[in-house]
């Protein structure tokens, strides 16, 4: 009796995973963008005639394995069933290994289709379609069904026991979670509310922002009922998101608590430029050993790989060069192969992310986790703004390769052009750049052309521009009205930044949330959480929930010194009184303090002055451009028994996501509203907000400060035995309107500080 299938595998996951070979070859890149591929097969299916069949769902079981997908066409007419593969550049340059991938799509779905309309033979078409040039090349090859089914049977059999594997894999760890079981005596106060908000939110399938406490425990409280909620529901994955590594470490450390006894694989993505093992060379097998033979050597490292039950960034590394293939595009190959997914933001909600174009395709159902999610209005912003630096387009114009020179001199015309109508530093233009960005198309083709060709030829400022500019024509392709283009004149030769700055990422990130089968954000600065709403798109249905506190006001002496003014204009008179204000608060209770600025300049002023008016206090500064060692070493400062200061710009890196807890941290100062700084973007992003949401300073100016402000302040009280103080170093700390986005457990003290070893005098 044959087996009954119980793996769903699509016909593209089965032939990437058992007819890739050879090289690891980046040269044939960029690929269209997916849009473009969807628009290139309308075209082809669209020159077909009236009975010729598009997207024809087709289905086939081996064993275990029930195989499925959708072949492009079927023209009934020719008997031919119609692969097509959308390109850019020349064809000759698209490598063997892809091209025998696409046959070994192409002849499955021959296959299936025989199976389906009962053929004996049938003609497969492979239809390569240039998105420049719109021509079609097509090969064609008959086969009979008999050779079909063998040739599939083939392939499902290099892939059988790998299903095997997979679902004795599932099928263990569903029952160790179901089993599962908190692994502390009890919740933390808040830390329940937080995990049955997540888990409902699972059960029902939709979407939670839950704004919770610094210090309750958010990272365990959230993975713990997902996990949880996972046999019921059939996740597929979990997406554990943050803004920044330190997150990626809480949330890697939290699995370990939690799956000691689960086997459940957790894999750490990271950075290509931190995975790199050799940056000086290209991706592809004859420059970089890693990529020569990676498909080859890839199944062995696949298996070793989910040997290991936590892949973070070294074990992952230590079994990729055990293996001699590329650690970065091992962790790409193992993420379909994972259960839990710790990464970047950027990885599901970017233009071009990963894991949602695997969740797409693949028809996962995930459930996903953004970490310290006030991070995503700002970086949102990001993914889907785009730059054209003049000054880094005329250097790479000057050294660009003679073949490519009219292309940039194109650019250069047209660039002129625009520039030379403007005469402000900064102005918003009412429509796109046609011209440019035609000219940018043009460069984009040619370049692209002579990469297949001469793919060591470009120099990394060439690359970086050709990359920067395909990310501008794709966020132009997106541009509506919630981007804006603007022109910025800088420098003594008052050179032109273009920039596509998308002013609200909702119209983005909507397509994310929905693709998801449930979603949960959490921070703890979520409010108001109308702002998130609006900034994030939010689907309707999001649940908001307010995690009370667990910290007593007894355990923060919260107190805004009233008659300091830290405003840009007064920061040189302040620094005297930061310095006695810092120093007198020191000499009272000796230990451990952090001091937040609103830039480096005015950090450094305050520090500098400190050191020489005391010089027994330990002074430490965070500095430009940290390294993450450096950043290591700046905390390590923070122990039980040291004492000192140490000095921070407020938003940067020991802002937020950094634990302290106990002695290491007994005071914070923070001598800054947070306020975004007064220029003509954020007042042409006020004028926006205004006629969107009739909010204009709140939302581009006073809740991202505060919501810094309070990141910031979560830093001292970690814990229930926790004590600290906390000082608001500014008059407008004192404002209504202010103190209603403070935490509602803080009780807030107005002072007035006064002289040298005095304590503050209540107002």
């Amino acid at each position: 009796m044959p087996e009954q299938p119980g793996y769903v595998i699509a016909v593209r996951a089965l032939c990437e995973f058992t007819a890739k070979q050879g090289d690891l070859d980046l040269r044939f890149t960029p690929s269209p963008t997916a849009q473009q591929g969807m628009d290139g097969h309308k075209v082809v299916t669209g020159r077909r005639h009236d009975g010729y069949q598009a997207e024809i769902t087709l289905s086939g079981t081996c064993g275990v394995l029930h195989v499925r997908g959708r072949a492009d066409g079927y023209d009934p007419v020719l008997n031919q069933l119609e692969e097509i593969k959308t390109y850019r550049g020349k064809l000759d340059a698209i490598p063997e290994n892809h091209r025998h991938l696409h046959w070994a799509q192409a002849r499955i779905y021959g296959w299936l289709c025989c199976e389906k309309m009962a053929l004996r033979e049938i003609n497969i078409a492979l239809v390569y379609f240039d998105i420049a040039s719109g021509k079609e090349t097509v090969f064609i090859e008959t086969q009979s069904a008999e050779a079909l089914r063998a040739y599939f049977e083939l392939q499902c059999s290099r892939f059988i026991d790998w299903a095997r594997h997979e679902l004795e894999h599932a099928a263990r760890r569903n029952t160790s979670l179901g089993e599962m079981v908190f692994p502390h005596a009890s919740f933390r106060t808040g830390q329940r509310e937080l995990a049955a908000s997540i888990y409902r939110a699972a059960i029902h399938g939709r979407c939670v922002m839950a704004q919770a406490p610094t210090g309750i425990g958010k990272t365990l409280g959230s993975l713990f009922p997902l996990l949880k909620a996972w046999p019921a529901k059939q996740l597929d994955k979990i997406f554990f998101l943050t803004a920044k590594s330190s997150g990626r470490q809480l949330a890697l450390d939290a699995l370990t608590t939690l799956g000691r006894e689960i086997p459940l694989r957790v894999i750490e993505l990271v950075a290509r430029d931190k995975a790199c093992e050799h940056p000086d060379k290209a991706c592809h097998g004859e420059s970089c050993p890693l990529a020569r033979g990676f498909y080859d050597r890839l199944p062995a490292a696949r298996e070793a790989a989910l040997k290991v039950t936590q892949l973070r960034r070294d074990a992952l590394r230590e079994v990729a060069l055990d293996h001699a293939v590329c650690p970065y595009y091992l962790s790409q190959e193992l993420a379909r192969w994972s259960d839990v997914i710790v990464g970047d933001y950027n990885y599901y909600f970017d233009t071009n992310a990963m894991l949602f174009a695997l969740a797409e395709s693949k028809e996962w159902r995930v459930s996903v986790l953004v970490d310290e999610a006030h991070n995503l209005v700002e970086r949102g912003r990001a993914m889907y703004s785009a730059t054209l630096d003049e000054g880094h387009f005329r250097k790479v114009r000057r050294s660009a390769p003679a073949p490519l020179k009219r292309a940039f001199d194109q650019i250069g015309r047209a660039w002129k052009t625009l520039a030379s109508q403007q005469s402000v530093e900064y102005a918003v233009q009412e429509t796109l750049p046609a011209r440019l960005l035609e000219t940018l198309e043009n460069m984009i083709a040619v370049v692209t052309e002579f990469i297949g060709e001469q793919p060591a030829a470009l120099n990394r400022d060439m690359l970086r521009f050709y990359f920067d500019a395909m990310h501008f024509v794709r966020i132009a392709e997106r541009f509506g009205t919630h981007t804006v283009f603007d022109i910025t004149l800088a420098g003594p030769r008052n050179q032109s930044v273009l920039c596509l700055r998308n002013r609200v990422p909702a119209p983005h990130l909507k397509a994310r949330f929905a693709r998801a089968h449930s979603v949960a954000l959490f921070s703890a600065t979520l409010a108001p959480a109308h702002f998130y709403r609006d900034m994030l798109g939010l689907p309707e249905t999001c649940v908001d929930v307010d995690v009370a506190s667990p910290f007593q006001a007894e355990q923060l002496e919260v107190r805004v010194v009233a008659n300091v003014s830290t405003r840009y204009r007064d920061r040189e008179q302040s620094v005297p009184q930061l310095v006695e204000l810092i120093a007198s608060q020191y000499r009272r209770t000796p230990g451990n303090y952090l001091s937040f600025f609103s830039s480096f300049d005015y950090m450094d002023r305050v520090a500098d002055a400190l050191r020489c008016e005391h010089p027994d206090i330990p002074v430490w500064q965070q500095t430009r451009s940290m390294s993450e060692a450096d950043q290591h070493a700046f905390l390590a400062r923070f122990t039980e028994s040291s004492r000192g200061v140490g000095f921070a710009v407020l938003g940067g890196s020991f802002g937020e996501g950094i634990d302290l807890a106990g002695k290491r941290l007994i005071g914070v100062f923070i001598a800054t509203l947070g306020l975004p700084q007064l220029n003509p973007v954020n007042q042409h992003m006020k004028a926006h907000m205004d006629r969107e949401f009739g909010a204009g300073y709140d939302y581009t100016y006073l809740f991202p400060g505060v919501q810094k402000v309070v990141q910031a302040a979560g830093r001292v009280i970690r814990g229930q035995d926790d004590r600290g103080v906390l000082y608001l170093i500014d008059d407008r700390f004192a404002r209504p309107e202010v103190r209603r986005l403070f935490p509602a457990w803080w009780d807030v003290k107005i002072v007035r500080h006064v002289a040298v070893s005095q304590a503050p005098v209540l107002l």
